[in-house]
């Protein structure tokens, strides 16, 4: 599977969950991902927080409900559908995932 651009989207709210006192807020995480990502995969990423108590869109919604239902760790991150993160996210599994979708790393002249 290839594509030219990957929405990644980081599943949280303000407050942090019970089990995550030690982590990075989901906002903070989000920040944190799109710096990083869009470092080593340029235009081919973007990074979306959505807060799980206020989702926008359907899908949104209904993910929202499943993270509050599921009791899962946030912030959680999710590349098409699939959970990639949770709790305190590894940076090495969301690349590894990204290059699975044949996203390569770019030049960047700084």
């Amino acid at each position: 599977m290839t594509t030219d651009h990957v929405e990644l989207l980081v599943y949280g709210a303000e407050e942090l969950c019970p089990s995550c006192v030690n982590f990075p807020s989901a906002q903070e995480t989000a920040s944190w991902l799109e710096a990083a990502l869009e470092r080593t995969y340029g235009d081919q990423i973007s990074v979306r927080y959505v807060d799980i108590h206020q989702p926008l869109g359907d899908e949104e919604k209904a993910f929202s409900q499943r993270v509050i239902d599921e009791e899962l760790w946030y912030p959680v991150v999710v590349i098409d559908g699939e959970i990639v993160g949770e709790g305190n996210p590894r940076l090495k599994d969301i690349k590894k995932k990204l290059e699975s979708m044949g996203l390569y790393a770019v030049e960047t002249n700084q």
